[in-house]
C-alpha cells in the first residue's frame, strides 16, 4: 500500500455542554492513501459527520479532541490554531458540507462564493478568477454557468446550489477532499457527473473521504468502507466485502434498507410498526376508477432571468392524483418539478392552466376561498431548516401546525410528542431548537409537521433526501402505512430513482419544464420509451445485489 495521505489513529472526540461532557466519537482509526476513497457510513448521530468535521477544524463550540491523532502528510491536524486552519481549508483540504442548501450566503451571487475561495489564497487576478469560476461551474454540470454565477442562491434550485458549493470546495484542486453527503440534493444524471468528477480526482491522486447515507453512491466510489454506530466503528474493510458480505447485524440492516424496484411492497425496516400483510395491501391497490383529489391541466409558468431573458419553468404540464395513490415526479435540477409542486400547493400562480383540489377550484381564486381547504393538503419541503422559524423550539413548530383543533397546552404537547414518535424521534426533542438537530432529525420534524393537520394530500419535495438509509427506510414504511390506513395521496418529488420506484404507483418524467413520459412505475423503470428516461435509468448507481446475504 502507498504511504497514507491521511492517517487517523484512535481519534476520540467529545462535547461539553451545560456542564456535562460526553464522547460522541470513540477510537476511530483508518488510513487513506493518495488516489483512494474511504467512505464512512452510518445513521444520523453515528459520529460520521463529527469525525469529518474534526479533520477540518469545524467540530464546533464545546468540542474537544480527547485523544488520538490525525495527520495530513506531515501536518498534525489536531494541533492547529484558527490561523493555521485558514491556510489549510480550501487549499489543502476541500470540504463539501452536508447542508449545502443553507451553506451559501443568500445575499451575494454564488460566483462570488467561489471567487472568494480562490482570492483568499491569492489565486490569480479578478479576470482570471472570473474565468476559473465559470470553468468550475461547468465541471460540476451547471448549465449556463455564466448566468448562474451572477445569481443568488435563492434564485437557484436545490441541486444547482449544491453543485455551486461543490465547485467552491474543489477550486484549489486540494490534496484531500472531505465530501459530507455531496450528492444529497442532486438528480441522478447530475449525480453521475459529480461521481465521475470525484472519480477523476481520485485518479489524479486526490485522497477522498466520503460521508454518505447513500450506499449506491458509496459502492460507486469507495475503495474501503468504515461503518459507524453510536460513535463506534462496528465494521471496516474493502468496499466489496462490506457491501456483499457484511458481518455486523447493523451493516446488514443498512444494506437491506436500500429502496429499489425489488423492495416495492416490502417493509424496508423490519422493526417498523407496519402491517404484516403490507405487500398484499400495496399489490392490490387500484386507483384507476377513483376520482382525482388533485388535478392539473395545462400548467405553464414563466420567469424573467437577471439578463432579461424569459425562462419557461413549467410548460403545459398536466397530471391527476387519485385518492390513495402515489404519483412520483422525477427530473434533473431545473426541470420544473418543484415549481409544479408549488403551483399545485397554490403557493405560486401559473401563467396558464388550472388546478382543482377535491373537485373545487384551487388555482386562480382568492386565498379566502382556499382557506378552508388548506388543511387538506400539506407539504414537506426540500430544505427543512429554512422552512422553520429559527427562534422556535420543535414543540412550538408542531403546536403551530396542530392549531386550535387540540385545546390546552398539555394536550397539544402530548399530540406533538405523538407526532414525533411517528417519525422515530424521542419526546425530549420537543424542547430542542432545530439548529441543534442533525439534518436527518430536522427532516423528520418537517414530516411530523406535515402530518399535524391530518391532511388528505401530502406533497413531498425531496422528503427523505437528508435521511440516512435506515431512518429513510422507517419513514418510507411509515408513509406507506399512513397511506394505507388513511387513504392518503402523495405527490412525491425525488431525485432518488430507487425511492421513486419503491414508492410510486405512477411516475412523471420532466425535463426543461415539460412532461416527457408518464406511466406506471414498472413501465418507466423496466421499459422506458423516451431517450431521456432511458438515460436516467442507465445513470442510476446501484449495488450489485443490495439484499445479498441479508436475512429476510
Amino acid at each position: 500500500m502507498p504511504e497514507p495521505r491521511l492517517a487517523v489513529e484512535g481519534l476520540t472526540v467529545g462535547f461539553t455542554r451545560d456542564g456535562r461532557h460526553r464522547s460522541v466519537v470513540r477510537d476511530v482509526s483508518f488510513s487513506l492513501p493518495v488516489g483512494r476513497c474511504l467512505a464512512i457510513v452510518g445513521e444520523s448521530g453515528s459520529g460520521k459527520s463529527v469525525t469529518a468535521r474534526t479533520l477540518v477544524g469545524l467540530t464546533g463550540e464545546g468540542s474537544v479532541i480527547e485523544r488520538g491523532s490525525a495527520r495530513l502528510d506531515d501536518l498534525d491536524l489536531t494541533r492547529q490554531s484558527e490561523a493555521g486552519w485558514r491556510g489549510i481549508r480550501g487549499r489543502r483540504i476541500g470540504f463539501i458540507q452536508q447542508d449545502a442548501l443553507v451553506s451559501l450566503d443568500p445575499l451575494r451571487p454564488v460566483g462570488a462564493e467561489i471567487d472568494e475561495a480562490l482570492r483568499l489564497h491569492g489565486w490569480g487576478d479578478r479576470a482570471s478568477r472570473r474565468r476559473k469560476v465559470v470553468d468550475l461551474l461547468t465541471d460540476v454540470g451547471v448549465p449556463r454557468p455564466e448566468l448562474r454565477a451572477r445569481q443568488r442562491p435563492g434564485q437557484l434550485s436545490g441541486g444547482l446550489r449544491q453543485r455551486a458549493l461543490i465547485a467552491s470546495a474543489l477550486a484549489w484542486d486540494p490534496d484531500l477532499v472531505i465530501a459530507d453527503e455531496p450528492t444529497t440534493a442532486l438528480d441522478v444524471t447530475v449525480q453521475a457527473q459529480v461521481l465521475d468528477l470525484l472519480g477523476d480526482m481520485k485518479r489524479r491522486g486526490t485522497a477522498l473521504l466520503l460521508i454518505s447515507h447513500d450506499l449506491s453512491v458509496v459502492a460507486e466510489l469507495a475503495d474501503e468502507i468504515l461503518v459507524m454506530q453510536g460513535g463506534d466503528v462496528v465494521e471496516q474493510g474493502p468496499a466489496e466485502a462490506v457491501l456483499q458480505r457484511p458481518r455486523h447485524p447493523y451493516t446488514r440492516r443498512l444494506i437491506a434498507a436500500v429502496p429499489s424496484g425489488r423492495t416495492r411492497g416490502e417493509r424496508l425496516a423490519p422493526d417498523t410498526a407496519t402491517p404484516p400483510d403490507l405487500h398484499l395491501v400495496r399489490a392490490h391497490t387500484d386507483t384507476a376508477r377513483v376520482d382525482p383529489v388533485l388535478a392539473a391541466r395545462g400548467l405553464t409558468r414563466r420567469f424573467t432571468a437577471p439578463d432579461g431573458s424569459r425562462t419557461v419553468a413549467v410548460d403545459d404540464v398536466s397530471f391527476t392524483l387519485r385518492r390513495g395513490e402515489t404519483l412520483g415526479i422525477v427530473g434533473e435540477s431545473g426541470s420544473g418539478k418543484s415549481t409544479t409542486a408549488r403551483i399545485a400547493l397554490a403557493l405560486e400562480d401559473a401563467d396558464e392552466g388550472e388546478v382543482t383540489l377535491l373537485g373545487r377550484a384551487w388555482s386562480g381564486v382568492p386565498e379566502r376561498r382556499r382557506r378552508n381547504l388548506r388543511r387538506r393538503i400539506a407539504v414537506v419541503y426540500q430544505d427543512p431548516l429554512s422552512s422553520f422559524d429559527p427562534r422556535w423550539s420543535v414543540e412550538r413548530i408542531l403546536v403551530d401546525a396542530i392549531g386550535a383543533d387540540v385545546r390546552g397546552r398539555a394536550a397539544r404537547r402530548a399530540r406533538a410528542a405523538d407526532l414525533l414518535a411517528q417519525v422515530a424521534l424521542p419526546p425530549e426533542t420537543l424542547d430542542r431548537s432545530p439548529i441543534r438537530l442533525s439534518g436527518g432529525q430536522r427532516q423528520r420534524v418537517a414530516i411530523a409537521r406535515a402530518l399535524a393537520t391530518s391532511p388528505e394530500i401530502i406533497v413531498l419535495d425531496e422528503a427523505v433526501s437528508a435521511l440516512d438509509v435506515s431512518v429513510q427506510a422507517q419513514i418510507l414504511d411509515l408513509l406507506v402505512t399512513l397511506q394505507d390506513e388513511y387513504h392518503l395521496s402523495y405527490l412525491f418529488i425525488s431525485h432518488d430513482l430507487g425511492v421513486i420506484h419503491h414508492m410510486s404507483d405512477r411516475v412523471l418524467v420532466m425535463k426543461d419544464g415539460r412532461v416527457l413520459e408518464e406511466g406506471t412505475s414498472e413501465q418507466i423503470f423496466t421499459d422506458p420509451q423516451h431517450p431521456y428516461t432511458q438515460e436516467l435509468v442507465r445513470s442510476l448507481p446501484t449495488l450489485d445485489d443490495p439484499r445479498n446475504g441479508v436475512p429476510a
